[in-house]
């Protein structure tokens, strides 16, 4: 069995992506991008809760949300990509209103995986694929 290149698994990612947009047209849900590529960087940030950043012409290192809880981010591969719903013209983050395309996301393969079915918590912007 021959082991799927990266690039070959960031372009089915992608190839996933359009068919997500093509099934959110399909719904009336407008999405724009949210964020796709992590540098470790900023994953170390999101897990620590901390940034630089530049106060008075010094550079800080100052407190910043957790939003995330691994240092293993699919965006860290470019196999993830978080989105904003509008649906009539209203943001929305809700589980209940994205849930169709979640589950029409997790349909494509039994690689790719909703945020927003996750058990731990929720990550309804979220949509990855695993490797």
């Amino acid at each position: 069995m021959s082991m799927v290149s990266m690039v070959e698994q960031q372009w089915l990612f992608l190839r996933d992506i359009a068919l997500l947009i093509d099934k959110a047209i399909e719904l009336n849900i407008v999405m724009t991008a949210g964020e796709a590529y992590r540098t470790e960087c900023q994953e170390l940030s999101y897990v620590y809760g901390k940034t630089i950043a530049k106060i008075d012409g010094k550079i800080e290192l100052i407190d910043a949300p957790v939003k995330s809880k691994t240092m293993k981010s699919q965006h860290l591969e470019r196999l993830a990509m978080d989105f904003n719903f509008f649906i009539d013209g209203n943001l929305t983050y809700k589980k209940e209103d994205i849930q169709t395309l979640g589950d029409f996301w997790e349909s494509l393969t039994d690689k790719n995986e909703w945020g927003g079915n996750w058990t731990s918590f929720h990550d309804v912007p979220h949509f990855q694929r695993n490797n």
